[in-house]
């Protein structure tokens, strides 16, 4: 079933207007976000995001609702192991936490195109091809065998490609002048500091989404319900991060819990054909999955959390 155009179009005025007035609201704050407002707004986008699936559960079918809230789930999971990797390239870059706001909205725009571009194109190679679906599959499996078995790797990111190439093609400051991407010294254009993490974490989250987006054809290969899934997790890894950022040290087990979903979702991809799975039964694995797997973190991790205090 075709979704109209004005669903296209209402959505995505949605999200612009969502970016819009998260953007003004912070900027009048004047200050970073507290764990306490982060929390506020991590709740107000996850409660948006199942708002919006209850539409598509209205419109187009209780198939679809569950289609798009598991793929909704899959994406915001794997959204907290990115945090991880922003975190170091942000420390990395001493982005004060008040610029990093900006940074991971203009990588939300960003997103929007690359993702949206990846899906559309996934799909129609799975619809033209379809033995693309197993070769889909067993990437997830490699996926999840090689987060399963490796540590997050540490990144040089000063010595990265990226880096090196953008410094001989750009002339760069060397300190931040407040949250600019580009300044005006000497008579020429720069670009900051802050500017060369934005590319960073563009090219961050088109990594990323090589592993992800596979994850979500193999849930359904509705270009709408793939693409709307994916960006309202993605809109609310902002509040996510400043959420999460300082407490991703208690989260020791979400990688494995990730790898055991990949891993669940490539093997379920190939062996669809022979083995279908219900739904709602694909729903609950991965429901149960995740919710051990981070309340473990939590408890192994209590202990920690009480010496940190007492001290």
């Amino acid at each position: 079933m075709s979704t109209s155009i004005w669903f296209w179009i209402a959505f995505h005025i949605g999200v612009f207007v969502a970016l819009a007035v998260d953007l003004v609201t912070f900027k009048h704050r004047g200050r970073e976000l507290s764990m306490r407002a982060a929390a506020r707004r991590s709740v107000l986008w996850v409660l948006v995001s199942l708002g919006f699936n209850a539409l598509v559960w209205h419109f187009k079918g209780p198939q679809h609702g569950l289609d798009f809230l598991t793929a909704y789930l899959i994406e915001y999971s794997l959204s907290m192991d990115n945090i991880f990797v922003f975190v170091l390239i942000f420390s990395h870059f001493r982005v004060p936490p008040i610029a990093q706001h900006r940074v991971l909205v203009w990588g939300i725009l960003g997103a929007l195109i690359m993702r949206g571009t990846m899906i559309l194109f996934g799909i129609a190679l799975v619809q033209r091809f379809d033995f693309v679906l197993y070769v889909f599959g067993l990437f997830l499996v490699v996926t999840a065998v090689r987060m399963l078995f490796q540590k997050h790797p540490p990144r040089d990111f000063a010595e990265g490609w990226v880096l090196r190439t953008c410094r001989r093609i750009f002339p760069i400051t060397h300190e931040f002048h407040n949250q600019h991407f580009k300044v005006h010294v000497d008579g020429r254009w720069m670009l900051t500091p802050l500017a060369l993490t934005m590319i960073v974490i563009e090219l961050t989250d088109l990594a990323f989404a090589i592993d992800s987006i596979p994850a979500v054809i193999a849930i359904t290969q509705d270009r709408f319900i793939a693409y709307t899934s994916n960006i309202c997790a993605i809109l609310g890894l902002r509040s996510l991060y400043f959420l999460l950022a300082g407490l991703m040290n208690r989260f020791v087990y979400l990688r494995t819990g990730l790898a055991l979903v990949l891993g669940f979702v490539g093997i379920k991809m190939i062996v669809a054909d022979y083995l279908p799975l219900p739904r709602v039964v694909s729903l609950g694995i991965i429901v149960c999955i995740l919710g051990v797997t981070i309340a473990i973190s939590m408890l192994k991790t209590q202990n920690q959390v009480a010496d940190k205090d007492r001290e």
